[in-house]
């Protein structure tokens, strides 16, 4: 079989190493890809929103299977485009992935079918945003409506952070169209969980749930990133809160889309906290969640295509889906500066024993060389029989590799452990 797969950062690596367990894969192509992932794969520098050409090196390539990793190319109909011309796809189609492509319609969606989640009002208009925030408990969360590279969230913990965050998002348009609209919504306090999951419009299957690191440093200080580290399972997620989230949250809401005419079939993302009053939905993601990815499918003992493509056939409930015990720890190397203005060009030592444990996010080759070309530059991933020896072994292995501006948290795994 020849794979596509549309990415190219770590989750996408992740990804990709996992499809190559199957005997039955002669080649995958990467659409861009990235240096690192150059090594697992064929990268073919194609843009992933570039539906058009993705298309094209498809049909000319003769692909037999696509997955659609990121968020954009999903909700800009990567997936119906293929699927015209017959590539069978993982993924949601573009009815389906508005869930992540529109936080209005998300929390409509939740409020019309009873689903918990924050209380929140919707606001086109800056100044009528402005004026609500003039009496609206604080703290509270300001969300632009449409995709923002995870950026689009403001977490005030003031009034003037929160109408800060309305004229960054409305009237600079910081994020350009996706923030037209605008949620605030209530601000709610407790352990986050991250719920990946496979479905098929019909049946779900949860993924071993994750923990992500949000904040750049340690002891959860400094600006929101897009994750620097995971580890999983979380131990906020006990075997009661999944059945009561399976009743409540991931059944109902594969229900209700496919009510809406929106049956979604793919890998859905449940952002949940753990609130006093029950598990609420943050967000939803129409794609596996990165770094959630790299350590969710290391631990996984089905075969990875196998389960895709009953995903895309409709036949989840006869495919045995398993997750081997122990646990997962993925640790971040970031340029410094990051999220903010960071150097590139860094020339990147890994040594060739913890390579295969190593996801890479940011990287280009250069005269045959790994340079470092993003914010995020790797991922470094140890699964082991406890939580303890997963963060021991990751962060040992983290610290053999270097590049020049490197930093990474030191305390990925620390709160999950205090348990």
């Amino acid at each position: 079989m020849k794979i596509m797969v549309i990415g190219g950062g770590g989750r996408e690596h992740a990804i990709i190493r996992k499809i190559r367990e199957n005997p039955a894969v002669e080649e995958i192509y990467a659409l861009p890809g990235n240096g690192g992932i150059a090594g697992d794969a064929v990268c073919v520098d194609i843009g992933a929103k570039d539906i058009p050409a993705i298309v094209r090196f498809a049909e000319d390539t003769g692909i037999d299977y696509a997955v659609v990793a990121p968020d954009d190319p999903l909700v800009l109909g990567c997936v119906d485009a293929l699927e015209e011309i017959g590539v069978p796809c993982f993924g949601p189609n573009k009815k389906a992935a508005i869930i992540e492509g529109s936080k209005v319609f998300s929390k409509n969606l939740m409020k019309k079918y009873g689903i918990p989640t924050a209380a929140y009002e919707v606001f086109d208009d800056p100044q009528a945003a402005c004026r609500y925030l003039e009496t609206a408990p604080i703290p509270t969360v300001v969300k632009a409506d449409g995709l923002a590279l995870g950026k689009g969230v403001t977490v005030a913990m003031t009034r003037e952070e929160a109408l800060g965050a309305v004229r960054e998002i409305m009237e600079d348009r910081k994020f350009g169209e996706s923030g037209s609209r605008i949620v605030i919504e209530e601000y709610l306090e407790g352990p986050e969980v991250s719920v990946l999951s496979f479905t098929d419009g019909e049946t779900v299957v949860p993924m071993v749930s994750s923990m992500d690191h949000k904040r750049a440093l340690d002891g959860d200080q400094g600006p929101n990133t897009g994750g620097m580290g995971t580890v999983a399972p979380n131990p906020f997620y006990t075997e009661e809160v999944a059945r009561v989230c399976m009743d409540r949250i991931l059944l109902p809401t594969i229900r209700a889309m496919k009510a809406e005419g929106r049956e979604f079939r793919g890998c859905l993302y449940f952002g949940l906290m753990i609130t006093k009053d029950g598990p609420k939905v943050i967000e939803y993601n129409c794609r596996f969640g990165d770094p959630e990815t790299q350590v969710v499918l290391p631990l996984l003992e089905s075969d990875l295509l196998t389960v895709m493509q009953a995903v895309t056939a409709g036949r989840l409930r006869d495919c045995p889906v398993r997750f081997r015990d122990g646990a997962a720890c993925c640790v971040v190397l970031a340029s410094a500066g990051y999220p903010g203005h960071y150097g590139k060009g860094y020339e990147i030592t890994i040594p060739d024993e913890v390579r295969q444990q190593v996801y890479v996010a940011g990287a280009a080759l250069k005269d045959g060389r790994l340079v470092t070309s993003g914010g995020r530059v790797l991922g470094v991933t140890a699964t082991a029989d406890t939580l303890a020896q997963a963060v021991q072994s990751a962060y040992e292995m983290a610290d053999t590799i270097t590049f020049e501006n490197r930093f990474c948290r030191r305390d990925i795994g620390k709160r999950a452990l205090s348990l």
